[in-house]
């Protein structure tokens, strides 16, 4: 195991099964893509193999404390896509940008409270060199009825 990996076992988390299509829907994407010294990281959601964790509304179903936690099992979701992409978690070097999206009431204007769980966990894991740039926007609907998802730009070595 490398440090990142140490980093997540002293917290107590684990990495999920990597994201995999759920029955009778095929990906026709790549989860994360490697270009040069850059992985662009596919919109993940809070699913441990092709079992999805929450489901609901932010706002309505899904309270924000229990948002903020779907977003960081979110977070645990793209680590798992990225090690298995780049065979070692050590090898993300930074974090550039995040995009965060949630499924919420119209109205709802704390995503960015709900996003903070993806980001939080990113810098407990790589302190500095998980600082990134981020968006958090607000959604009608999201795949499978997920409150989160998230994408995100990593630079590698």
């Amino acid at each position: 195991m490398g440090q990142i990996e140490d980093r997540l076992a002293e917290l107590g988390l684990s990495l999920p099964a990597p994201f995999a299509p759920p029955p009778g829907v095929e990906f026709k994407f790549d989860l994360v893509r490697v270009h040069g010294d850059v992985a662009y990281v596919s919109g993940h959601l809070p699913v441990d193999g092709d079992r999805v964790l929450v489901q609901g509304k932010v706002d309505s179903d899904v309270s924000v404390e229990e948002a903020f936690d779907a977003a960081r099992l979110t977070g645990l979701s793209i680590l798992a896509s990225l090690k298995q992409e780049l065979g070692e978690l050590d090898r993300v070097r930074g974090w550039i940008k995040a995009l965060g999206l949630v499924n919420c009431t119209p109205g709802f204007s704390k995503t960015p409270a709900v996003i903070n769980g993806f980001s939080e966990l990113i810098l407990e894991l790589w302190g500095e060199a998980g600082q990134h740039s981020r968006s958090a926007i607000g959604a009608a609907e999201l795949p499978f009825d997920v409150p989160v998802e998230v994408e995100a730009i990593v630079q590698i070595g």
